[in-house]
């Protein structure tokens, strides 16, 4: 089981990763609207979908751990992000932005297989 500050780092870099998927993905279409507010609609549903998850998967057991920690998050944050988004907040989910999203979210098991081979490395 990790500390509780290596878990707390780890929450705050996928919820970096969420923040940086909208803030790019906003940047990219240069849709109009309240910059804040517009962000924040299209934030919801996958900021709730991750915390959902790292929930109910327990991520805190095991935070830097790419599988199956990393996997886990990413399916529940894309799934249930897009879900929630489609049905809780009903915005729209064009197949494109279900491909783009799950894509860009790969990077919640991503960076913590960097991280992984970093450790490994710096140990040898």
């Amino acid at each position: 089981m990790a500390d509780q500050r290596t878990a707390l780092k780890a929450a705050a870099a996928d919820i970096a990763v969420v923040v940086l998927f909208v803030v790019l993905g906003r940047a990219s279409h240069r849709e109009g609207g309240s910059y804040l507010s517009e962000t924040l609609k299209v934030l919801a549903p996958f900021a709730l979908a991750l915390a959902i998850t790292w929930v109910a998967s327990q991520a805190w057991k095991r935070p830097l751990a790419s599988f199956p920690t990393g996997l886990v998050l990413w399916l529940g944050t894309a799934a249930g992000g897009l879900l929630l988004r489609r049905f809780v907040f009903d915005r729209s989910t064009a197949i494109a932005f279900v491909i783009v999203g799950s894509v860009f979210l790969l990077a919640l098991p991503g960076w913590r297989l960097l991280a992984e081979w970093w450790r490994d490395r710096s140990t040898e």
